[in-house]
Formats: structure tokens, sequence, C-alpha cells
């Protein structure tokens, strides 16, 4: 089942008539993306990758082009805090506080992402054009961040799920898989297709085992959902490390400070360096630059 793997994608279906909805992904460029821009260490590209992941194919879930999903993670683990944004196109971008964090495996001989994040809250917020963004927030039950979203899913958006998230790292920390699904349940499912998913879930090996073997996102939810009359969507949807800042937003960030402060830093022959926490660009001001912005 080897796959050559030339692009990160979601794949979106339904399932049992409809009572079924399900969304997988495979996300190992995204995810090295983010590791390289951030030099993450390996627990951290493991729980920003698993964000990542899971912000990616929530994305895909907004229904129009303008909406625009974040996921926020404040905590008391050593990685201080996560945050994600995704559209509905397959863009996505996010930043650790923390990138450098050194911890021992966890008891089953894995990263462990759940001391690296600890306790606290996930917030979801939902912008969909509306004069205020929706916004839920659960506290993390683990700090794992797929048990964490799926706790978010049955208590916030009343939508009991599942979620399954992972990222392997090769022995020169850069990573060698990445990708998860999202298995969801519609009002009115049967409780025989409950019992029967149940029972599978629990069987499944992880996710990267799975992606480790050369399944795609296809035949990861083709294993799962097996019976049960499967149908995806006609399209997959690319998904990359996408940021949107640029020299100009940069530029009004500047001008937002004010004239008084900009003048200052013309007066103390400072030029400026501004960096995007998201992708981690940095953007240089020279004082004559500071000059134009400030004439303009």
């Amino acid at each position: 089942m080897d796959q050559i793997q030339t692009c990160d994608y979601v794949i979106r279906g339904t399932a049992a008539s409809g009572q079924i909805r399900c969304y997988a992904i495979t996300s190992k460029m995204l995810v090295e993306e983010a590791r390289q821009r951030h030099g993450t260490s390996p627990v951290i590209t493991a729980a920003l990758g698993r964000l990542l992941s899971g912000g990616a194919m929530m994305g895909t879930m907004m229904k129009s082009e303008k909406d625009l999903l974040t996921l926020q993670i404040q905590c008391s683990g050593p990685v201080q805090g996560l945050t994600v944004t995704s559209d509905a196109f397959g863009h996505v971008k996010g930043y650790p506080v923390n990138p450098m964090v050194s911890l021992p495996a966890s008891i089953k001989g894995k990263l462990d992402v759940g001391r690296a994040v600890g306790q606290g809250v996930l917030t979801v917020i939902k912008d969909i054009g509306l004069k205020e963004p929706y916004s839920g927030q659960v506290q993390l039950v683990s700090g794992e961040i797929a048990e964490d979203l799926t706790y978010y899913f049955a208590t916030s958006e009343q939508t009991p799920s599942s979620v399954a998230l992972g990222v392997l790292m090769n022995r020169n920390n850069t990573v060698a898989q990445a990708g998860g699904y999202i298995i969801q349940l519609m009002p009115g499912t049967q409780n025989e297709v409950i019992n029967i998913l149940e029972e599978r879930l629990r069987n499944m090996d992880p996710v990267t085992t799975l992606l480790a073997q050369g399944h795609t996102p296809e035949s990861m939810l083709e294993q799962i959902l097996a019976g049960f009359d499967i149908r995806f969507s006609s399209e997959h949807i690319p998904v990359s490390f996408t940021c949107n800042c640029s020299r100009e937003r940069m530029e009004k960030a500047l001008i937002s400070l004010g004239g008084r402060e900009i003048d200052q830093m013309i007066k103390e022959q400072e030029s400026i360096e501004m960096n995007c926490h998201f992708c981690n660009s940095s953007y240089q001001f020279s004082v004559d630059d500071l000059k134009k912005i400030r004439k303009a």
C-alpha cells in the first residue's frame, strides 16, 4: 500500500445514509513547514502539528469563502500556548508560544504532548460574517489535542465525534508522518451504527501507524466505516501552511502605533524589525522607511 505523497489534502465524506459525517487529512508537509518556520522541538512539533491538522479539517467544515476558524489553547504546560487559524480552502497557519521544550518520553514511550500542554482551556472562534464571532470554550481534558477537540464537539456543538490526530518524527527530528480523522454522528443515528462504530474505533491502530503503513485519508476512513456505504465528496482539498502577512500589513500595524511612537523611533535613529507570530517572517523598516510612513 506504499503511497508517494505529492501533496497534503483533506477528504470529506458521509456514510450510513447520512448518519455519519467524516473527514481525514494527511499533513506531513504542512507540519514539516511549521517545524522549519518555528524551529520547534519534537514534542512541540507534535503538539502544533496535531492542532494544525485538526484545524485544517475543521476549516473545511466552514460554509462561506470568507469564514475563518481560530483554535487557541491557553495552558499551564511549558509550551504556554498554541494558536492555529484556518479557512475553508485548506489554508492553515499556527504558532506555539514556546517553540523549544524538551521533555522525557511518556510512559508509553511517545512524545509527551499532554505534559507539554498541561491544564488549560481550548477556545474555538468562528468568524462567519456576523457582528460578533462565535466563540466556544472548554477545559482541556488531556492536553493531547485530539481528546480536547472531541470534548469540544460534544459539549459546545452537541455533535458526538471521534477525533484522532498524530505526528510521527524521524530520528533527525523532521516529520515522518502527520494526519488524522474526525468521525461525527448526526442526530438520530441508529444505536446499531453507534455500537459498531465505537467498537471499530476502540480497535483502530494509531493514525501514525496507519499512515506509516501507507494508508491514505480515504483508506483510513474506509477501514473505520467498512460496510457503511461511505461516499466521498468528489474533490480533494489541498492543505498547506499559508500565511497572509505582508510588508503592507506590517506597515499598517506600524501606523496604528501612532505618530508619536514613530517620531520617537526616527529621533532615536532606530530601524525596526517586525516579526509575524504565525509564520516567523521578518520585515525590516529603516529610518528612511519610517520617515516615508510618517509623511504618507
